[in-house]
């Protein structure tokens, strides 16, 4: 039997892509236009900038985003292929606003703890 999700399944491919962590947030940055690394590395409280320059990376081998180097700086912005994921990053963001933040029971950034039993 071929596997449902395998190389030639869209969503599979899609999802590698936009699951892996950071990304979301980074083509969602470069939404906006184009951005330093310092100004991702800012738009990204947590991430390392080791952790940054590797996301960057493959999403340049990935043709999602392009860098612009200057004698002075990089620059990284969205390409084509990059473009065409912002409906998917705001159909996240539409989910989320209306599903996730501020709903109860959402831990996303927050440290909850659990009363012990008595």
């Amino acid at each position: 039997m071929k596997p449902v999700h395998d190389e030639e399944c869209a969503v599979a491919c899609t999802a590698e892509i936009i699951g892996s962590k950071w990304t979301a947030i980074i083509v969602h940055d470069l939404s906006e236009g184009p951005r330093r690394f310092s100004e991702l590395e800012r738009s990204c409280p947590g991430i390392s900038p080791r952790t940054l320059s590797e996301r960057l990376r493959v999403l340049e081998q990935d043709g999602i985003l392009e860098k612009h180097a200057s004698a002075r700086r990089a620059e990284y912005e969205l390409t084509e292929k990059g473009t065409a994921l912002l409906p998917i990053i705001e159909e996240m963001r539409r989910f989320g606003h209306g599903w996730l933040v501020g709903a109860e029971g959402h831990s996303h950034g927050a440290k909850t703890s659990v009363a012990p039993a008595a």
